[in-house]
């Protein structure tokens, strides 16, 4: 049986960022998770940002696609976007790592880790910017700016299931398509 040690490396550093955060994990750490020597990461990785790096860009490609299995080609573009944001969220709320990197970017605002979250904040945008043009291409919604609109969507959703939820009870995914869809979609006015 051939050990790919690489793999190894990727999962024993995922699992330390996931338990300690990015600032507290030690190549040491990784080493001592991976059972290997710590010479041996440094035939795959510079550094430790080039080891997180790779990790985050794995965690970007997952995100896309646990939002695009969210999408339906025959649902309208509000059931999309609310459904591929909540996708993305959800995924960013539950998985570990990103809950650890979410609390260290709030609570220590460790460098490294905010750039990663902007990052991917930019990369969520990004792909939402798309899904908005596509919609103002086939006349489903009002021309704007999309690259604004995508980025009022996700701030949106971020308040209302983070934000929201540490004084509140959380809401549930249909509260928050109501939501989304009364204050982007159809708007507060009663004409």
């Amino acid at each position: 049986m051939v050990v790919d040690r690489k793999k190894l490396i990727i999962e024993a550093a995922t699992e330390s960022f996931s338990l300690f955060g990015y600032k507290a994990t030690t190549m040491d750490q990784v080493a001592k998770i991976a059972n290997v020597g710590k010479g041996t990461i440094y035939t795959f990785f510079k550094n430790k940002e080039e080891l997180f790096d790779e990790i985050i860009t794995s965690l970007i490609q997952e995100m896309k696609m646990a939002a695009e299995a969210a999408m339906d080609k025959h649902a309208s573009f509000y059931e999309n976007a609310s459904s591929s944001l909540y996708a993305l969220l959800d995924f960013r709320k539950k998985h570990q790592l990103m809950s650890k990197l979410f609390h260290e970017e709030r609570e220590m605002g460790t460098r490294e880790v905010l750039e990663v979250m902007k990052k991917l904040e930019k990369v969520v945008v990004s792909y939402i910017k798309d899904i908005v043009q596509g919609a103002i291409d086939k006349g489903e919604i009002k021309p704007c700016n999309p690259e604004m609109t995508a980025f009022v969507m996700l701030k949106l959703y971020v308040s209302l299931i983070f934000d929201w939820e540490k004084d509140h009870e959380p809401l549930n995914k249909e509260e928050i398509t109501h939501l989304f869809e009364l204050y982007l979609f159809k708007g507060l006015s009663s004409s």
